[in-house]
């Protein structure tokens, strides 16, 4: 057992290093080769041990940018997720008894995957095997599996591995055609990329304002932060490169533009001077006074406020405490700089602006299929990032959240612009190039063309039915294994037992 829990702990390490800032693709597969081969052979009863180093030491190193928040924070989060890798132990144990064991494992992986990522209070998708396929062969798949099935198809992988291992290639037939399989899986997308049909062009800019001081801080400086916006735009005007819509960061204002003056001002004198559109992110009042929303608006010229997108996924206990006051109390930490719960968005309908229609996505929104996929499936035709990060900005936290942009590039088959307060914004292509960027901390206008796009990749239109046919397809081998185990049990108790014969010994015997 002792081998199995360090082999655990080493694969958890390694699977971190599959994503930024290391970006080693190849660990991704072999970190799940690692998990899959801590457990394979144990009983349930041991299989957890090794499954929650695992998940321990994986989420320990890849959440290592939460520190900047706290680390209380970094180290309850790291504790929380790794919990989900003990049912995923157990799985593992469990299904790799089964015949074609490899595929069975890799079901198991991409359900925990999949719980992981919808609860509790929405859940937490960072760390999707999926979300480390920038630049490799995989992203290629990204339109036509989704995230979902790219995790699929890497932990297939890495449990074929993990059998080739276990079996020493004693069956090399077998060995063959299963990584002729993968190889096609992986390398035909490749060689024939979905097309993507292109439209109308959008001239399109995205503003990066930067933070004062270190650059964390953006309450005590959001009245500079939103009239730093409102320069650039104005810069931008007088340099007469023409737009057609302006895309600020998320907390480009952190007060309501629709009743605090100051900041309203300056959004009105930006957008007169550009005289176009400006998608403002904003801090905005809620009916309910306890309740705050996180907006993208759409700023016209001489209007004022437009369509509107919510936050659909704001983050528990970093933008609203649930169940406050009955869990933690709501002065514990950092918990009483949120005075107001964050709530939370239900729209899917994009944005009109600008004669386009706009998927906008507010920050960690972006991690999550629902608030793309849906507001792409209603007629998007141009991803919108806006986010802050300024608390990680010296972190892999911007890195990370970055390369998931680009693979929504990929993944909706749509132009991705994203402003963040002070790094990382650029323009993204379908392809997932980055077209133009800004440099961390500082104050830039990123501009470009974008094209837009009608039609709706596979991976979209499939939405969220693969991680539902995979969960389906993992808790019927878990009804099969317990069917199997029960009939078992009941022939053994019918079976009739075999009793020794006893000679009674004889009433003339001689002592």
């Amino acid at each position: 057992m002792l081998f199995r829990c360090i082999l655990a702990l080493a694969g958890g390490v390694v699977l971190s290093t599959g994503f930024a800032p290391v970006g080693f693709a190849p660990a991704l597969p072999i970190g799940v080769a690692a998990l899959v081969l801590s457990v394979r052979g144990t009983r349930a009863r041991s299989a957890w041990l090794p499954a929650w180093l695992f998940g321990l030491a994986f989420f320990a190193a890849l959440l290592w940018w939460l520190r900047a928040v706290g680390s209380d924070a970094w180290a309850a989060l790291s504790v929380v997720q790794s919990v989900y890798f003990i049912p995923l132990g157990l799985l593992l144990s469990a299904v790799s008894r089964l015949r074609w064991w490899p595929w069975w494992c890799a079901c198991a992986w991409v359900s925990i995957e999949t719980l992981r990522g919808a609860w509790p209070f929405g859940g937490l998708t960072w760390g999707r095997l999926s979300f480390a396929t920038v630049d490799t062969a995989w992203a290629s798949g990204l339109p036509w599996f989704g995230m979902t099935g790219v995790s699929l198809l890497i932990a297939l992988t890495g449990s074929t591995v993990a059998w080739a291992v276990a079996t020493r290639l004693r069956r090399p037939v077998v060995a063959v055609v299963a990584a002729t399989a993968l190889g096609a899986l992986t390398w035909l997308p490749v060689a024939a990329p979905y097309d993507v049909s292109g439209g109308r062009s959008l001239a399109v800019a995205a503003v990066q304002a930067d933070v004062p001081g270190d650059g964390t801080d953006v309450l005590a400086h959001h009245r500079e932060i939103t009239r730093a916006f409102a320069d650039a735009t104005v810069d931008l005007a007088d340099a007469g490169e023409p737009v057609d819509l302006v895309v600020w960061s998320e907390n480009s204002t952190a007060v309501d533009p629709f009743t605090d003056a100051e900041a309203r001002g300056e959004i009105t004198r930006a957008s007169a001077a550009i005289d176009e559109p400006i998608l403002v992110g904003g801090m905005v009042d809620s009916s309910r006074p306890k309740e705050i929303l996180n907006q993208g608006i759409v700023w016209q010229p001489g209007l004022g406020g437009g369509d509107r997108y919510t936050k659909r996924h704001p983050v528990p206990y970093g933008e609203y405490i649930p169940y406050r006051g009955s869990l933690i109390p709501d002065t514990y930490g950092q918990l009483a700089l949120i005075p107001r719960d964050m709530a939370r968005g239900t729209s899917l309908e994009p944005l009109r602006v600008a004669g386009a229609l706009v998927a906008d996505a507010i920050c960690f929104d972006v991690s999550y299929d629902d608030a793309i996929h849906g507001q792409v499936a209603n007629g998007g035709q141009l991803v919108t990032v806006q986010t802050s990060n300024a608390m990680f900005i010296n972190t892999a936290q911007i890195d990370q959240q970055f390369e998931i942009s680009r693979l929504r590039a990929i993944e909706t088959g749509r132009y991705v612009v994203v402003a963040a307060i002070n790094g990382v914004s650029g323009i993204i292509a379908p392809d997932g190039e980055v077209v133009e960027s800004a440099d961390p901390r500082t104050r830039a206008v990123v501009r470009g063309d974008v094209v837009l796009h009608d039609d709706l990749t596979p991976a979209v239109v499939l939405g969220p039915w693969t991680g539902r046919v995979v969960v389906g397809l993992t808790l019927g081998s878990i009804a099969f294994i317990t069917l199997t185990y029960r009939r078992r049990r009941r022939h053994n108790a019918l079976r009739p037992v075999a009793h020794d014969r006893v000679i009674e010994p004889s009433a003339t015997a001689h002592t």
